[in-house]
């Protein structure tokens, strides 16, 4: 049996991150990763400035740079009312959110986890890929059997962190509950190569018709494309012709520049999901921590599961560093902090999906008011200010139904 000070189960982007910290701060760390090699999941690929300045704090930024990372720096919204001529000639500048920071920041996402992985491992973290975790013990003295490379293993730590995604085994053996939102639409990504004529540093979004479209470049003619579409049209993109259907709805008349990534090729899966939130009451039990998409993750409308993840690293590192006392009491700090923010996140995530995935003429008159609203009073596009800036940065009062109901028109 061997002891560790953490034993980390999951070895994507916030395991191993967390495992370069502490390995690297002298702690004796073992990673533990299920799948021999990364994958194209369709998502975790954007952080937004806030979820960079988070990066940088953790000091990763110049390792995910080398990697390849590159910053996207211009925005444009389109919509089927706004003549699309008007729509660019509103830009808006990526780097006024935070402060030395350009924009966000893309990094495909199994070169990201790879990269991480790798420099876990050089900052003296035991490492393991193609595990099979069997059971987690929580408590006073926390324990993982697990079986590698044909041999069933125990370990015991100080602690044991639950970075294994939304399924999290170790979330289960805690006995933390997930709670999950009612969905609202289906949430399709791809990654399309081949997009030569789509600015590397412009990302978009729009919708038009029965589909709402997102487009967010990678580099070298790729782009990672999102389209939601209506709950009801669960099938819409089924079948082995479902790439190119997908493609091929990111025609509309609002966004000219989306020709170009029609006439892109496929270069990955196809994936749907449902865009519903997750959370936790408290990502933590005795001899246990949370922290990514095991602790509860965002409505992906808005794109913060990085920087979600890229905050709890550095929030949890921060405490694991300060002094010997990791008990649950020490990361009480973190568990207020991060109901709080996902709270934030959930509600900017809602308004989101309520103006921008929702179809038909009812859907369509909403955004013309909200736009037109929005134009003379300001303040109605405050929420839209977190996905870029953070959650932290705005008032409470953005946070209520008084805001909601201004925004959609509906009662409080």
């Amino acid at each position: 049996m061997a002891d560790y000070d953490l034993i980390i189960v999951g070895g994507g982007i916030g395991g191993s991150a967390l495992a370069q910290v502490m390995a690297g701060a002298g702690r004796t760390v073992l990673l533990l990763e299920q799948s021999e090699v990364y994958e194209d999941r369709v998502r975790g690929e954007w952080i937004a400035p806030w979820g960079v300045e988070e990066v940088q704090r953790v000091g990763l930024y110049r390792l995910l740079m080398s990697a390849g990372g590159h910053h996207v720096t211009r925005h444009i919204t389109y919509d089927e009312d706004v003549d699309p001529d008007a729509a660019e000639a509103e830009i808006l500048p990526l780097g006024i959110f935070r402060p030395g920071i350009s924009g966000p920041l893309c990094l495909g996402h199994p070169t990201h986890c790879q990269t991480l992985f790798d420099a876990a491992k050089a900052a003296g973290a035991e490492v393991l890929r193609g595990v099979s975790v069997e059971a987690v013990t929580p408590g006073a003295a926390p324990s993982v059997i697990f079986e590698h490379a044909g041999e069933v293993r125990t370990a015991t730590a100080r602690l044991v962190i639950g970075a294994d995604g939304r399924t999290s085994m170790v979330r289960e053996a805690a006995g933390i509950t997930l709670h999950q939102d009612k969905p609202h639409h289906w949430f399709a990504g791809l990654l399309v190569e081949g997009a030569v004529g789509w600015a590397d540093d412009l990302q978009a979004i729009g919708t038009e018709g029965d589909f709402g479209f997102l487009a967010f470049p990678q580099g070298d003619g790729k782009v990672r494309v999102y389209g939601g579409y209506a709950l009801e049209d669960a099938r819409r993109f089924s079948g082995p012709d479902g790439p190119r259907r997908f493609l091929d709805a990111f025609a509309v008349n609002c966004c000219p520049a989306n020709r170009h990534l029609v006439e892109g090729r496929p270069a990955g899966p196809l994936f749907s999901y449902l865009n519903a939130d997750s959370w936790t009451d408290a990502p933590l039990a005795e001899g246990v921590v949370l922290i990514g998409d095991a602790a509860g993750w965002n409505d992906p409308i808005i794109g913060q599961g990085l920087s979600i993840t890229y905050r709890d690293v550095r929030i949890v590192s921060e405490i694991l560093l300060a002094g010997e006392d990791w008990s649950m009491a020490a990361f009480a700090s973190y568990a207020d902090e991060r109901t709080e923010r996902m709270r934030r996140l959930r509600f900017a995530a809602s308004l989101t999906s309520a103006l921008d995935m929702e179809f038909g003429e009812a859907g369509r008159a909403l955004r013309h008011s909200y736009h037109a609203r929005g134009a003379a009073d300001p303040s109605l596009k405050a929420h839209a200010m977190v996905a870029m800036a953070g959650p932290e940065v705005l008032p409470p009062e953005v946070f209520t139904e008084a805001h909601r109901a201004r925004v959609l028109e509906r009662q409080a």
